[in-house]
């Protein structure tokens, strides 16, 4: 036993001897927690750390090493949009590592500056108010020369300056406790093996939403640009993340149309057959659609999903989401030893979709005053799912059958039909608190 596992282990006993002498049982519990979680990711770098073995599905198989294998010449230090995007694309699928010093602007000078020549808004408002363009038909067949279709020429031009992609054998670090990105969105889409750690990420801001008349009665502001995307890849670990919205909360932005002029989409997605995703020890906060695993119910959508989309989330805080923590199609998702905390908007956490295998345990809840437990799950489609050793208030709560109960209309069935094995330690929900507002998100490695 070397010397820093006597350490650990040596904390782990003061631990159980603390809560013999009747310390309070939640901090010992933290504590345990704690020393359990260190032997896992520590290294004496942390950009060449690796997954450790049964953390979550990105263990599975090969598991997760990034860019562990990157030689000097692929170790790239970078503090700017346009030196991130070189060193990603320096020595093709070569393992590599990109540290990130401070916060990158990838929002670019302005909105003006990606405007198409003729786009104007105004303009756009005009053409299509409700009252002048009604709310029966869409503008997906608006031409090119059209108010809509200036609009996604406006938008494509900034979908390339705010889009990165991070290729396979990578790992992307944030360098000590204020790395990040504002307005970047991240892509790893059809590659294996990735890591992103120790990073803060501002939603990117959509500068030209679109109108969808035909979404709702009412009609829908939609936007593009998750922080995050994983699509069609495999072996990723995404950890001590901080995701957000920054100085641009939706309660900043504008009503038109009577709708709010939706500019964020998600913080995180996996998608388009995606698989083996780890998701550990992240604060996701302040944010409306914040996790999809899985786009689409169409059959499309299903030739590719079925069989994949297999998912963990552990010792993540979810603090004042609206939604989606995460919302589920398909694949098996696994989310244990999470924290989430309702705020004023709060609508569910966990919503469950088509042929969805969701299993949620050991999990603590923090709802307000007028919240009840029967609004943590949402259904959307038939999918059983199971839900155990889950923790509201402080008190051990089932959390299917209290949704029962409260929506009788939307009545969930227990039971995935499977069960995780890929898990390190799992800790007592009511410790979770404590130690995820300790230990997750960027700046908190350890």
């Amino acid at each position: 036993m070397n010397r820093r596992q006597w350490h650990a282990h040596a904390h782990v006993l003061r631990g159980r001897v603390a809560a013999v002498a009747g310390c309070a049982a939640a901090l010992a519990l933290a504590v345990t927690g704690t020393a359990s979680a260190r032997p896992a990711h520590h290294g004496p770098d942390p950009a060449r750390q690796v997954l450790a073995a049964r953390d979550g599905w990105a263990a599975y198989g090969t598991g997760t090493t990034g860019g562990a294998r990157a030689d000097a010449a692929h170790v790239h230090t970078v503090s700017t949009w346009e030196e991130f995007k070189a060193a990603l694309a320096d020595g093709g699928d070569a393992p590599k590592i990109v540290k990130v010093v401070g916060t990158i602007d990838a929002d670019g000078p302005d909105c003006a500056s990606f405007a198409a020549p003729g786009y104007d808004f105004g303009t756009y408002l005009k053409t299509y108010a409700p009252e002048t363009w009604g709310r029966d038909r869409d503008l997906s067949a608006e031409p090119d020369d059209s108010p809509e279709g200036l609009r996604r020429a406006s938008q494509a031009r900034q979908d390339a300056y705010v889009k990165a992609y991070v290729p396979a054998h990578t790992t992307v670090i944030g360098v000590g406790a204020h790395a990040g990105f504002k307005g970047a969105s991240l892509q790893i889409k059809g590659v294996d093996d990735v890591i992103v750690r120790n990073l803060t990420f501002e939603s990117p801001l959509d500068c030209f939403p679109q109108w969808d008349p035909t979404d709702t009665a009412d009609g829908n502001w939609n936007s593009e640009y998750d922080s995050v995307v994983v699509d069609g890849s495999s072996h990723v670990w995404l950890d001590h993340n901080t995701f957000t919205d920054g100085d641009h909360p939706d309660s900043t932005l504008p009503h038109y149309y009577g709708r709010l002029y939706q500019q964020h989409d998600g913080e995180l997605d996996v998608v388009r057959g995606a698989d083996y995703v780890t998701a550990s020890w992240n604060v996701f906060a302040d944010h409306d659609k914040t996790v999809l695993v899985g786009n689409s119910d169409s059959e499309a959508a299903a030739a590719v999903d079925r069989g994949r989309l297999k998912v963990t989330f552990h010792h993540n805080l979810f603090r004042d989401l609206v939604e989606r923590a995460p919302r589920v199609r398909f694949g098996q998702v696994d989310s244990y030893n999470n924290h989430f905390v309702a705020g004023p908007d709060y609508s569910y956490s966990y919503g469950i979709g088509k042929e969805s295998q969701l299993v949620a345990e050991h999990n603590a809840f923090t709802l307000p005053e007028g919240v009840t437990a029967g609004t943590i799950l949402k259904k959307w489609t038939e999918a059983p799912l199971t839900a155990a050793d889950n923790w509201v208030n402080g008190h051990r709560t089932d959390l299917i059958a209290v949704h029962n109960a409260e929506v009788p209309d939307e009545n969930l069935k227990s039971g995935a039909g499977w069960t995780p094995v890929l898990r390190t330690r799992v800790d007592s929900p009511r410790a979770v608190p404590a130690l995820v507002a300790r230990l997750a998100g960027a700046g908190r490695l350890h």
